[in-house]
């Protein structure tokens, strides 16, 4: 069976081009992954999706998004998506179970956080270190402090997130100034629980069975420095989940799938958005809205190839 459209990819961005592509009854097949959702099941209250003004949880969202997609007769398996076949028509697509074939591919794969590199970094995941302050602050509820490396929107949000549980909040971040958006500074900057340590980087987690602290380093003065901390948060950037497809797809040299006009990449038939094509905005809105752009143009795509 060729599907008329599968889409890899089960965020905001997919599901949105999920629910399009349904009520067009094209009866689209959904690879969401092993994990499926994207980065907002990560998430607690999101606070700027049109529509909900009180907010509303990350994982709701995604949930609300997959019924609207299966009512109209979308499909979603759970498969990691290992490799892609461009060559020919129908495209085939194999995951870690099966393959499939299809006439449009939408990708929305999303980005994976960045990690330090350092080895204590993997010896203590898991056990002080992690890279999700909404799924593990309860962890470190009455903490003395914790530490979030970062200086963009989700470091200062989850800065301002784990106040709620541990006592002290230290922000190391590489520059003097943060990239964050205005808002999201303020809100760390006022916070009397959270402390800055500006131009230096975490050069050791410190600690035997579980996190104690880190060593640090100021990239001014070559100065390294001892603190405590009982754990340790990545907020350091992401990856976009996009190796699957080195030499199928044009991607730039961090590995972003290259498109025009936000959604059409250099295959025709093939479209891609969200966290892995988009390298300024990373917003769930502009997601949504770019899935719901791929999902037209697909229907455009399948109506051509018919006449």
């Amino acid at each position: 069976m060729v599907e008329n459209v599968i889409i890899i990819g089960s965020g905001p961005g997919g599901l949105s081009a999920a629910v399009y592509t349904a009520r067009e009854e094209f009866k689209p097949l959904i690879l969401g992954g092993s994990i499926s959702g994207g980065q907002l099941m990560l998430t607690t209250i999101v606070e700027n999706i049109p529509g909900f003004p009180e907010g509303i949880d990350g994982p709701e969202f995604i949930n609300r998004l997959q019924k609207q997609a299966l009512k109209f007769g979308a499909r979603i398996l759970n498969e990691d998506v290992i490799d892609v076949d461009f060559n020919s028509r129908p495209f085939k697509v194999k995951t870690n179970e099966n393959t499939y074939e299809a006439h449009t591919l939408i990708i929305a794969t999303g980005a994976k956080s960045r990690e330090l590199g350092i080895p204590s970094e993997k010896k203590f995941y898991g056990r002080g270190v992690s890279e999700c302050a909404t799924c593990d602050a309860p962890l470190f509820k009455g903490k003395d402090n914790v530490v979030v490396i970062g200086g963009g929107d989700t470091a200062m949000e989850d800065a301002d997130f784990l106040t709620k549980y541990v006592k002290n909040v230290t922000i190391i971040h590489r520059r003097d100034a943060f990239r964050a958006s205005k808002v999201m500074q303020e809100r760390v900057l006022s916070n009397p629980k959270i402390k800055i340590i500006w131009n230096s980087g975490v050069e050791e987690i410190l600690g035997d069975k579980t996190v104690s602290g880190v060593r640090i380093i100021n990239y001014k003065t070559n100065e390294t420095s001892e603190i405590s901390a009982q754990g340790v948060f990545l907020a350091i950037g992401r990856i976009p989940n996009t190796k699957f497809l080195e030499g199928k797809l044009k991607l730039d040299d961090q590995g972003y799938i290259v498109t025009k006009e936000g959604i059409f990449t250099d295959i025709e038939g093939v479209f891609a958005l969200g966290d892995c094509a988009d390298r300024f905005y990373k917003q769930a809105g502009t997601a949504t809205g770019d899935g719901i752009k791929a999902a037209l143009r697909v229907r455009e795509f399948l109506s051509n190839m018919k006449k």
